[in-house]
């Protein structure tokens, strides 16, 4: 039986979303505006990617922000058609045609729900932080290099809109951080490109826009096992694609904002989204770090924000078609290029910061840049990443094992310590370490310093005992804590099979 609500309780009433605030509404509201207006060409080119109409591309970024806004475990994280996901899912809109499209985002959709239900959420924990820099500063490079297409041979009018676009957004808020800088910018230039006729290409010349409402429907498949053989490889490969690039940029939205979001429920939420999307035409998608930046950059905490950049998007192309189409496109390339300088992490390439940092850490971060920028991808980037933080931390725990020998007074045995931590990497070199023919018959191996991790290391010990065993010698194993002697006890004498 639930206990009874306190007078106070009643009298306070249930407790208002923050977003209720006027101040928090407005700042909601205006970056999502802000938000909704850089989803545009960012939807449009990924559309171009896919192969596809613009619209599907928009009607996705609409669906994916609305809905996650409900479903997701990351309040103010922005999610829409994105890079990752239109590489992915290209060949099958080239090879097969959107309906087989459609069919991946859904199924994706369905494989995004079983890893998130499974945890996979939790492997988040396995990625360092060097990584995670080097996702960070791969990520501003490759949204400055993104806008490097729309100033190469284009009016000269381009350059100065560009340049009055960032002065305004660096100098305006000394004025008032009422209104977003990104949003007067942009309402600021369109005017005055508007007004003075000066022809610079435009958010219409990236493709038409919507002019009416998404349609529910089934995607135009044949439901067969041969279609689920086709779209299968490409539906799982986008909702892992699409969960990495989700997860990271939740970690890195958690960090921006010293709070913290359910991993899982976002995982979740993701997949909900994409079906919902696919069922709505739309290409799929995930977080997108760029939009996401954005918002938070503008003060956008909550929900609320996420749902109306998908909310505002869907207007502005419907309704408000005609003068967001006459939005130029320099606006918009200022943005996301103030965007870039802010998100790249300057202090972890000052040269103090290097020097003072291990040289395995920038080691790894600098090969993340390096694979993402290569690639375009910054999943491929987090898992070389990863994998080379792996390694570099196998090689600098190795080092750390040592072996002493310590003779007895009597010279009737040895006693030899080994300190450490024993695994595959560490005990390569192991056998070596003893005089098997010099050493008297008693030797004991003390691990009172060193914990057993694995098959390996077991293995590597059942081989010096072996060895002193050939020179009529005897062993003896001490010291082994609670969980090395339980390992070794199961495993020891098991790992090779007699012939």
């Amino acid at each position: 039986m639930s206990s009874p609500l306190s007078p106070a309780t009643l009298l306070r009433g249930p407790r208002r979303p923050s977003w209720l605030s006027p101040k928090v509404f407005r700042t909601e509201v205006l970056a999502g505006l802000v938000v909704g207006l850089a989803l545009i060409p960012e939807a449009i080119s990924f559309s171009v990617i896919a192969g596809v109409d613009p619209k599907v591309g928009l009607f996705a970024a609409c669906t994916m922000a609305m809905v996650i806004a409900f479903v997701g475990g990351r309040p103010a994280m922005i999610s829409a058609s994105t890079g990752a996901v239109a590489l992915v899912v290209a060949p099958v809109a080239r090879e097969h045609g959107l309906g087989y499209l459609i069919a991946t985002v859904i199924l994706a959709g369905i494989f995004q729900i079983v890893l998130g239900s499974l945890g996979v959420a939790r492997l988040m924990r396995f990625v360092p932080r060097s990584v995670m820099v080097g996702f960070v500063n791969a990520l501003g490079i490759l949204l400055f290099t993104a806008q490097i297409p729309n100033l190469h041979d284009v009016p000269w009018q381009v350059y100065p809109l560009v340049a009055a676009g960032l002065a305004m957004m660096v100098f305006f808020p000394r004025l008032t951080k009422a209104v977003p800088a990104p949003l007067v910018s942009i309402v600021i230039l369109t005017v005055i490109t508007v007004a003075a006729g000066i022809a610079v290409p435009t958010v219409g010349d990236k493709g038409r826009l919507p002019s009416s409402l998404p349609v529910p429907g089934l995607p135009d498949v044949p439901f067969s096992a041969h279609t689920l053989t086709v779209i299968a490889p490409y539906a799982l490969a986008m909702a892992l694609v699409g969960l990495m690039e989700t997860l990271m940029t939740a970690k890195l939205v958690d960090e921006i904002t010293d709070t913290r979001s359910n991993k899982t429920r976002e995982s979740i939420g993701q997949g909900i989204a994409n079906i919902v999307t696919g069922f709505f035409g739309g290409m799929g998608g995930c977080a997108m770090i760029g939009q996401t930046m954005i918002n938070v950059k503008n003060g956008a905490r909550t929900r609320l924000s996420t749902f109306l950049a998908g909310f505002f998007l869907l207007i502005l192309c419907i309704v408000l078609g005609p003068v967001v189409s006459d939005i130029p496109m320099a606006a918009l390339v200022a943005v996301m290029v103030l965007v870039s300088v802010g998100t790249f992490d300057w202090h972890s390439v000052k040269p103090a910061t290097l020097k003072r940092m291990p040289a395995g850490e920038t080691t790894v971060m600098v090969i993340t840049v390096a694979v993402v920028v290569a690639t375009g991808n910054l999943s491929i980037g987090v898992v070389v990443g990863t994998l080379t933080a792996m390694v570099v931390f196998a090689r600098r725990v190795a080092r750390l094992t040592q072996v002493t020998a310590v003779a007895d007074p009597d010279g009737n045995s040895v006693v030899y310590a080994v300190t450490g931590e024993l695994f595959f990497a560490s005990v390569n070199d192991l056998t070596g370490r003893f005089a098997y023919a010099t050493d008297p018959g008693s030797v004991i191996i003390d691990l009172s310093g060193a914990h057993v991790w694995d098959a390996s290391s077991v293995a590597a010990l059942d081989a010096v005992t072996g060895k002193y065993a050939a020179h009529g010698k005897t062993v003896t194993v001490t010291g082994l804590n609670e969980e090395s002697a339980r390992m070794h006890g199961n495993l020891s004498g098991e790992l090779t099979g007699s012939h």
